[in-house]
């Protein structure tokens, strides 16, 4: 119901390029023009400057993604209401998840979703927690899953899932340690961890501040982006790994991961959803999503 030509102008806004709006709307590159055309003699204003092969916006152009912005989400809300109106479900909802979650707890609750609403369209993107908290604040995403312990003072945060972190080396690895390791025994061993930005650093950190041990003063030996790929670089090197529980139960199970206590260092955390502030607090889409997901959660 809403004017498409919106739709495309915050898109070549956000992008600041015809070419990768085309390809986020799935439209042709002249149809993009053509709206884009049709919006500038519609309010008789220029709405990007063009400078050889890139676009600004104009100051008409800065004006109309300040109200296109809230425009939309209006549509969207009025959209979501009216079919609540017959106790139906549907609209767009566009998730953001930090890595671990969107790999080892959204999987099943999504097509759990899907399947009671299947009139909702959703979509998730995935990046550490600082990205996907910087996706919320540019609007590219409605609701956000981050498992960080540091807050934006503009983002609402409310606790969804406990999590705990471990220390995991390969059975087969050359390191000789036992089952249990103080907190200090961590300088000296080789370890590989996430890379800054991502919650599991972060509450890594936090616990080593703890006990008066800087980050810096570890052997680090590689930093990387996903926990799957410390898992992998573990089972071919003698080095330690910091990562969620979750993501290990089938490997712990099958014997091949093996976890080490670090005494009187616990690193809990909780998985978070977050959400600009001033979003309505009872209804819309993310909020039904919201109280699903802690239904669900006593499954996860």
């Amino acid at each position: 119901m809403s004017d498409f030509r919106l739709k495309v102008f915050l898109s070549v806004a956000k992008n600041l390029s015809f070419t990768k709006a085309s390809q986020e709307l799935f439209i042709s590159q002249p149809a993009i023009t053509k709206h884009i055309q049709e919006l500038e003699v519609a309010y008789q204003t220029r709405l990007f400057d063009r400078l050889g092969n890139k676009i600004l916006l104009t100051a008409s152009g800065q004006l109309l993604l300040d109200h296109s912005e809230r425009i939309l989400e209006d549509y969207k809300r009025l959209e979501y209401e009216m079919h609540l109106l017959h106790n139906e479900c549907t609209g767009e909802l566009r998730i953001g998840a930090s890595t671990t979650i969107a790999q080892y707890v959204l999987p099943p609750l999504l097509a759990s979703f899907i399947d009671k609403f299947p009139q909702v369209t959703l979509s998730l993107i995935n990046g550490n927690s600082r990205e996907i908290e910087t996706a919320l604040q540019e609007h590219r995403i409605d609701l956000g899953l981050v498992e960080g312990i540091f807050r934006l003072p503009n983002l609402k945060y409310i606790d969804f899932l406990e999590d705990e972190l471990v220390a995991i080396v390969h059975p087969g690895n050359k390191l000789t340690l036992g089952d249990e390791i103080l907190p200090e025994d961590l300088q000296h061993i080789p370890l590989v961890l996430r890379e800054r930005g991502s919650g599991t650093l972060d509450v890594f950190e936090k616990a080593l501040m703890q006990h008066n041990i800087k980050l810096s003063s570890l052997n680090v030996l590689l930093y990387l982006g996903s926990t799957e790929s410390i898992k992998l670089f573990l089972t071919n090197s003698d080095c330690m790994g910091i990562v969620s529980v979750r993501s290990i139960g089938r490997e712990l199970f099958a014997g091949l991961f093996r976890v080490i206590e670090i005494k009187g260092m616990p690193m809990m955390r909780s998985f978070c959803f977050t959400q600009l502030q001033g979003q309505e607090p009872e209804s819309g889409l993310p909020q039904v999503f919201m109280q699903f997901a802690h239904h669900y959660s006593k499954k996860l």
